[in-house]
């Protein structure tokens, strides 16, 4: 029997429109690095204009290292779902996972090499495939694999971050990165702008980054597998304590240590709690929030923009990258450079407000978004989608 994608019916909005709200907030923190050289800048210093000091503040508690976590547990229990359903069905799972996670792998290649290096997809597809051989594991296998490759790790760079700190070693500051940045998206030709996002890319993504993304996302997919493997959002309303819990523990506890760096001091111990430990904890909090929202009918009604662009995040993730690059880089309108952190995020919010509409109306026609379409189409082999009123 051949496995179909999820149909319309069997998609949970609470899912999608958390993904819709990981979108955001992703954005939101992309925009810096895409009109900044902020992989190569102590942030903290970096901006100088009282409103952007203030701006980046908010951004580095309520939204930086808080949403990629929350999309990494998303598609950690989307795969689980799938795999649940071809279980239930008597159907393969292994060879569409594949297939599926092939072809991530290669739009998150053109998204790298041709759009912006700071591309998420080929960490998801490399990660996904060591995912989708542990999906037989039990929900509490899973959960506890997640908390020792998490756990082990994270607690030597803690201390070595502590050790730092306590060295008085101030933050890294690649001045020679920051004028390349600068000469090649501001003002350089196409071929001097693919060599500066490939060199970026590589920065980001080299052997001692790899293995420690591999340690940091994978355990988070784990939990989402977990997670969805008990369908805990699906039983929200029943298990109403559970994320209440969720909420107050993870944003309560998560938000105190986001805020550590301007409580106490800012070095790489109080940076390491903020974005390694208070970050995902937030990340469960704001899961948990609009996991109690979306059983409000009349919230779930106001939440549905969310759902809708959360159906189209490969789409959505994509144009992100297509509109802020044409924006800031060279070949566009050269903006790189130009603009302070808070209009930037002002941009963000307003090309985000656009994408929620444009996948409204989208949506109203075809079933998928334009890429998801494209995905299905290469991945099952199916026909061109038709209008969803045909």
């Amino acid at each position: 029997m051949k496995l179909q994608p999820v149909a319309l019916d069997e998609r949970i909005d609470a899912i999608d429109m958390m993904r819709g709200f990981a979108l955001l907030g992703i954005f939101v923190v992309n925009m810096l690095a895409f009109h900044t050289p902020f992989s190569y800048i102590d942030s903290y210093s970096f901006f100088e204009a009282p409103a952007d000091r203030a701006a980046f503040k908010y951004i580095d508690v309520f939204v930086q290292t808080s949403f990629y976590p929350l999309f990494s547990m998303l598609f950690g229990y989307g795969l689980a779902i799938q795999f649940m359903r071809a279980e239930k069905r008597g159907q393969a799972f292994l060879p569409l996972a594949v297939r599926r996670l092939l072809v991530l792998l290669v739009f998150g290649m053109i998204h790298a090499f041709l759009i912006w290096y700071g591309d998420i997809l080929i960490t998801y597809a490399l990660l996904g495939f060591l995912l989708i051989f542990l999906l037989r594991l039990p929900a509490v296998a899973l959960l506890v694999s997640a908390i020792l490759i998490y756990a082990v790790p994270h607690t030597m760079f803690l201390l070595a971050s502590y050790m730092a700190a306590t060295s008085g070693a101030p933050f890294y500051t690649g001045i020679e990165e920051v004028i390349s940045s600068y000469e090649a998206y501001a003002q350089g030709s196409y071929s001097d702008i693919f060599m500066q996002r490939f060199a970026d890319w590589y920065n980001t993504n080299n052997l001692g980054n790899a293995l420690f993304f591999t340690v940091t996302i994978l355990p988070y997919m784990l939990i989402g597998a977990a997670a969805g493997k008990l369908r805990l959002i699906e039983q929200a309303k029943r298990l109403w304590k559970l994320w209440t819990a969720l909420a107050v523990i993870g944003l309560g506890a998560g938000l105190l240590l986001k805020f550590l760096p301007f409580l106490w001091q800012a070095d790489y111990f109080t940076q390491y709690l903020q974005d390694f430990i208070g970050g995902p904890l937030v990340a469960v909090g704001y899961a948990a929030v609009i996991a109690l929202l979306a059983q409000n009918v009349y919230i779930h009604k106001l939440l549905r923009p969310l759902a809708k662009t959360g159906r189209m995040s490969l789409t959505t993730y994509i144009a992100e990258s297509v509109i802020a690059t044409t924006i800031f880089y060279s070949y566009g309108f050269g903006l790189y450079g130009q603009i302070d952190v808070v209009t930037g995020t002002w941009m963000a919010f307003g090309i985000y407000a656009l994408l929620v509409i444009f996948a409204e109306l989208w949506l109203t026609r075809f079933k998928q978004g334009p890429l998801e379409m494209l995905w299905r189409k290469v991945t099952y082999g199916t026909k061109k989608s038709t209008p969803s009123g045909s």
